[in-house]
């Protein structure tokens, strides 16, 4: 490292004397490239010079991936690639790499900065505008969200919550069920079954957020139709008479005498909607996840009894 730093660094002395915007060269197989204000530095042969999203060096997104995107505020906010190996993960508000140094100095060395060991953990840093920067304490890992993939933690996040299928409160099991007469569907609505829940996970200074709600149940009916509800469905009132459910309902053409147990069996489907975002220590990105959860149950439908 203290090789590289040293060449890095005959070249950047010279490249600072010309002191131009567009200055670029050959370094040891990257380039170099310097801003408006003579600042230079070695990036790799395939790194862009696109400003950042914002002025104070945090974590941007790209806008189309959603991973996360790392600049050199000391750089005109030049973008930088977020993982060094050999040198570990770049921190947007510290603008230098870091990983955790293997093995630790031991109790008492000056680059614990007065900590012990059980406070935290010393890293090396590789600070291309700051060669003299070689190491730092830190209680808490301190990639600044440069090396946390947010929607690993959206994952996690969605983990913690305990998304269940839907909880059918009609058609019920123990109820009677004519061919030719509406059946209305729906659901009961609880955080579990329905929505909405949220959760939090962490790491690496990142926070994100996820929220979940049934977007759409989809019902097999077991008769081979297939009903789509966008909504929890419709309690049916007596004032309804014989109409059909105005958001959710099916009507049988025939019984269900032929279906094993003598019951048709059916299957909701809920989609869970899940909107995710960083809501701290990152740069605001935002995604979205799906997950499906079923609840079976068995209904009979029977003909008219007409009584003479």
């Amino acid at each position: 490292m203290l090789r590289r730093r040293a060449m890095t660094g005959a070249v950047l002395a010279s490249l600072v004397a010309l002191g131009s915007a567009e200055t670029t060269a050959s370094a040891g197989g990257g380039k170099v490239v310097c801003n408006e204000k003579g600042l230079c530095r070695v990036v790799a042969d395939g790194t862009t010079t696109t400003p950042g999203r914002g002025d104070d060096g945090k974590q941007a997104s790209d806008g189309r991936s959603g991973k996360p995107k790392c600049y050199d505020s000391n750089v005109g906010n030049m973008e930088t690639p977020c993982y060094l190996k050999g040198f570990g993960y770049w921190g947007n508000d510290r603008n230098c790499y870091f990983q955790k140094a293997n093995p630790q100095p031991p109790a008492g060395d000056p680059r614990w900065e007065g900590h012990s060991p059980a406070d935290g953990a010393v890293y090396t840093a590789y600070c291309p505008d700051n060669p003299n920067m070689t190491s730092q304490f830190f209680a808490q890992p301190p990639n600044g969200g440069a090396g946390v993939d947010p929607a690993v933690l959206a994952a996690e996040a969605v983990k913690k919550m305990r998304l269940l299928g839907p909880d059918i409160a009609s058609p019920r099991t123990a109820g009677k069920y004519t061919v030719g007469v509406p059946l209305w569907m729906w659901v009961n609505q609880s955080a579990t079954t329905y929505g909405p829940q949220s959760a939090s996970a962490s790491a690496g200074g990142v926070t994100v957020t996820a929220t979940a709600q049934v977007s759409k149940i989809v019902w097999q009916m077991g008769d081979g139709a297939t009903v789509t509800c966008n909504g929890p469905g419709t309690v049916y009132q007596v004032s309804a008479g014989m109409s059909e459910s105005p958001t959710c309902g099916h009507i049988y053409a025939k019984t269900s005498a032929g279906a094993q147990g003598g019951k048709y069996q059916v299957t909701a489907t809920s989609t869970w909607g899940i909107d995710w975002g960083v809501t701290a220590g990152g740069g605001g990105q935002t995604g979205q996840l799906t997950q499906t959860q079923q609840s079976q149950m068995e209904v009979a439908i029977g003909e008219v009894q007409v009584v003479r």
